[in-house]
């Protein structure tokens, strides 16, 4: 048995002209258009197609919390499992980068972002966000 999830929950994508956006509204359980200043802002046409072609040749995915670069994660698989740190982008990679306080060193290490997850920051990493 192989049990599936959709891959954006609480997301429905819809391909319509500007002017059938009050038709889409009046769907039951619908809350609001993805947009910016009160505006439908559409999804660009190039990440679709990537999605579309890489299910169509068998890409397997699921759901993961929204990384972004400079965001404080720990590391949920692997040999790092249980370290803390700041998520990183070098070029297309991802990288986490681990604090050693004691000596004050850092290192960065490649990672996976199936392998990190985002951390709620505390009030001790508020209070010092600005020295990251």
């Amino acid at each position: 048995m192989q049990l599936q999830m959709p891959l954006f929950p609480d997301y429905v994508f819809v391909q319509i002209a500007l002017c059938g956006r009050l038709e889409v509204l009046e769907v039951p359980q619908l809350a609001m258009l993805v947009g910016f200043g009160g505006k439908p802002t559409p999804l660009p046409e190039a990440e679709i197609a990537a999605l579309k072609a890489g299910f169509e040749g068998g890409l397997r995915a699921e759901p993961h919390p929204y990384l972004q670069a400079g965001r404080r994660v720990r590391v949920i698989a692997g040999p790092l499992a249980g370290f803390e740190g700041i998520l990183l982008r070098k070029k297309n990679e991802l990288r986490f980068v681990i604090s050693l306080d004691l000596i004050q060193r850092s290192v960065a290490v490649d990672c996976d972002a199936a392998d990190v997850a985002p951390i709620e920051p505390t009030a001790k990493h508020r209070e010092n966000s600005w020295r990251e």
